[in-house]
């Protein structure tokens, strides 16, 4: 979903020239417009300087392209290119790590997060272990199915999809509509709102009027948009448009003497009157002269605002904010949502769901890869800990702008492989695994054959409950590591055995770890070891409604090695482990 510029609130640079210009070679014309972001037209460029002594630069330029452009099969080419080169920089290890998790190749990825994160250990712990849970959680099965939304995807852009009421949809597009005005970076149109009617298969461009305001008009990115619950009230976000003139300049290259600027994202407001959309003012803490504010959500009720924002006081790259609403109806001041939901990089599209809770995007939390898809309950400033929705919610590309009335169905966007366009809009539906109905062995005899139930007290029921009475041995796990180690293996093919041979029995599959780290990101370490323990098991023919699987992080340690208390690393090995009981439930 690399519409970086827009969609992260890192604004658009566009370049204005002052004087005269001497002749450029190719390669100054392409690193003028590479450095303006207009990636589309440098791409041209630098692959007419592609020889077999290629500066690495150029590989680079040329990677990077691709990547901001959603070509990632070329941009993992030319990256490859570039790190075979020692003289590459060392942000393209972490591009083609990035690259390389979303195409699923996960031990490379580790491998060059190693080469860039030399002196970042917490990050490179969450990179790893984005590669970790992204590998186990795609085996695992799942309550979600999802679906293409073939009907309104296009070629292009498609995201952003909320509902408008019960009578239409409305999402967010940079598709060509006739000879509209072409964003330079990528080739495509600017992005605009389109609109399709419940009950119809027609998708048609959403007209919006300024209304004699001065500070809206669609000369850049409208979108996406967010309604009230009545639907006569919606929240645009934009691009600014306002005169280049009255833009605070960003920088003045030396070289090239081109004057940079910042387009950054505001809300603005507006209502519902016959039938047509109609701006009638400025989300009153816009300020586009110093930060970005955009992608808004609203409470049932209509009196709290949520919306991201990269203003002063955020605890990251891009945050979570919000307003409350006063008895005069006017919005109070911006207060961050906290550290539980927002992290060091980019946190962002909020939207509140009909099941009250609060959905929204990171990067910042251990998931599979790019944004994911979070879930939280509370309000404000006051929330549980998010929980990842998993595959196939998310996958290793960007997932993001969940919207559902029941939290059971509802769409998201995606610009994961094999979709239509660059992102697209997937519907999904959920239905919980214990609706689903188990594999069932049939009673073949009283004797209890063994891969048979048997009867009531058949020496197969008999021999099954002596078996759940059983003190199952612990696996144990490396410091910081969720994978299967050979030693592990042996055990839990001993356990794969009887389960195999005693269908009815189950097994609890409990994991910890010691206390070292956060308690926030033990739980999830222990999620990611009771995930390979599962992944592993059902390569292996085990059915998933045999099995429990719970995390409880650095909690219920065998020993006195708590936190700040000297301990060995054989101590500290004890509490990195899985437990298992056999159960019924």
């Amino acid at each position: 979903m690399k519409k970086t510029l827009f969609i992260i609130l890192y604004a658009l640079l566009l370049a204005k020239y002052a004087g005269a210009q001497e002749q450029l070679s190719v390669r100054q014309q392409a690193d003028k417009l590479f450095e303006r972001y207009d990636y589309f037209k440098s791409l041209n460029l630098y692959l007419k300087l592609v020889s077999t002594k290629t500066n690495v630069q150029v590989l680079e330029a040329i990677a990077a392209c691709y990547r901001n452009l959603n070509r990632y099969e070329d941009a993992e080419t030319w990256y490859a290119r570039a790190v075979a080169d020692p003289k590459a920089a060392k942000v393209s290890y972490y591009y083609y790590a990035e690259i390389l998790l979303r195409d699923k190749k996960f031990e490379t990825a580790k491998s060059q997060y190693k080469i860039y994160f030399t002196s970042d250990a917490p990050t490179l712990k969450l990179k790893l272990g984005v590669c970790d849970s992204a590998a186990a959680w795609i085996k695992l099965k799942s309550a979600f199915t999802i679906k293409n939304e073939e009907a309104i995807n296009t070629e292009f852009s498609d995201w952003g999809l909320n509902y408008e009421g019960k009578t239409a949809m409305v999402f967010t597009s940079d598709r060509k509509l006739g000879n509209q005005n072409v964003d330079d970076r990528t080739g495509n149109n600017w992005f605009k709102l389109y609109e399709q009617y419940t009950g119809e298969t027609a998708v048609n461009e959403l007209s919006v009027g300024a209304n004699n305001s001065t500070i809206f008009n669609d000369e850049y990115h409208v979108g996406p948009i967010a309604f009230n619950s009545t639907a006569d009230t919606a929240y645009i976000t934009i691009t600014t448009a306002i005169s280049p003139k009255k833009i605070k300049l960003d920088a003045v290259d030396s070289k090239t003497n081109q004057r940079l600027y910042t387009r950054r994202l505001q809300l603005v407001m507006a209502s519902k009157k016959d039938g047509q959309w109609k701006v009638f003012g400025n989300f009153p803490y816009n300020n586009v002269q110093k930060y970005s504010v955009g992608n808004a959500a609203l409470s049932k009720n209509g009196k709290v605002i949520y919306f991201t924002s990269d203003m002063p006081g955020s605890v990251g790259r891009t945050d979570i904010w919000y307003c409350e609403k006063n008895n005069k109806g006017a919005w109070g001041s911006p207060v961050n949502c906290g550290k539980v939901l927002n992290t060091s990089v980019e946190d962002d599209f909020p939207t509140i769901g009909g099941d009250g809770a609060l959905y929204f995007s990171s990067k910042g939390f251990t998931g599979m890869g790019g944004y994911d898809i979070y879930k939280a309950k509370g309000e404000k400033a006051n929330w549980g800990t998010p929980v990842n929705l998993k595959y196939p919610l998310n996958s290793t590309s960007d997932d993001f702008y969940l919207v559902t009335n029941d939290g059971v169905n509802g769409y998201f966007s995606s610009n994961r492989e094999d979709g239509k366009g660059s992102d697209d809009i997937y519907s999904f539906n959920y239905k919980p695994v214990d609706s689903i109905p188990a594999k069932t062995t049939p009673t073949l005899a009283k004797t209890g054959a063994p891969g048979t139930t048997g009867s009531p007290g058949s020496p197969n029921q008999q021999m099954e409950r002596m078996i759940m009475q059983m003190t199952l041995k612990p696996i144990y796990y490396d410091l910081d590591k969720s994978d299967i180690r050979p030693d592990a293996v042996i055990s839990l093919e001993k356990l794969i055995a009887l389960l195999k041979r005693y269908p009815g029995l189950k097994l609890e599959i409990s994991s910890y770890t010691d206390s070292r780290a956060s308690e926030h990101y033990n739980i999830e370490l222990s999620e990611r070891r009771s995930n390979s323990t599962v992944a592993y098991l059902l390569q292996n023919g085990i059915d998933q409604s045999r099995l429990l699987a719970k995390y409880f992080g650095e909690s219920n340690l065998v020993n006195q090695c708590s936190d700040g208390v000297p301990c060995s690393e054989a101590e500290h090995q004890l509490n990195r482990r899985t437990e298992f009981k056999f159960a019924s439930w």
